[in-house]
């Protein structure tokens, strides 16, 4: 089964107050530095942007039609678009994903139409695996306007993955740390080393 990743940088960022795809995370921004991440395991990558958004990076992107609708809106389109069979969800503000924890996660996925990761009660709906079978049920939930991605979750024989199981590659879980804050963004700079 072939895989892709879909990079989410189509949001508003209102309470970073500034877009934070083009945020600069060392030499990089964090868009370039999460592209780069999902490029080490996964040969094909989809960036779901606003139209209005600048052009920046060598990869492919995909405007959002269904701009304001969120993650689920974005997800459509990278399923609606990838050549691949199935692709792992993610946003554009994780500077800390780890390779090994997308590698993980895509050997979980499979015989599963959805696999996501379950972490302090919390269903990480942008940090998941989504085969091209749920497109149309992913669709009708856009059309009612159910938006929230843990409605497809719910809709299917979902696998999840307990944060235990994924202790082994990512031991902090830091893949799931992201950056919606400027206190956040300054933090994640210092602990890179980058401030």
């Amino acid at each position: 089964m072939s895989e892709a990743a879909i990079v989410l940088a189509g949001g508003r960022s209102r309470r970073m107050g500034q877009d934070k795809a083009t945020l600069p995370f060392g030499d990089e921004t964090l868009l370039d530095r999460t592209v780069r991440i999902v490029r080490k395991v996964v040969p094909e990558v989809l960036v779901v942007s606003r139209e209005d958004q600048p052009r920046v990076g060598d990869f492919r992107v995909v405007h959002d039609s269904s701009e304001g609708l969120g993650p689920l809106a974005g997800l459509v389109m990278g399923l609606e678009v990838m050549s691949s069979e199935r692709a792992f969800l993610t946003s554009c503000d994780v500077p800390f994903l780890k390779p090994e924890y997308l590698r993980l996660m895509i050997e979980l996925s499979q015989g599963h139409p959805i696999t996501v990761p379950l972490v302090d009660g919390y269903h990480m709906t942008t940090s998941a695996v989504y085969t091209r079978d749920v497109l149309p049920i992913a669709q009708e939930l856009l059309a009612a306007r159910r938006l929230r991605p843990l409605f497809l979750v719910e809709a299917v024989d979902a696998r999840i993955v307990t944060a235990d199981d994924l202790r082994d590659v990512d031991p902090d879980l830091q893949s799931f740390r992201n950056c919606n804050t400027q206190e956040e963004y300054e933090q994640a700079l210092r602990d890179a080393g980058f401030a």
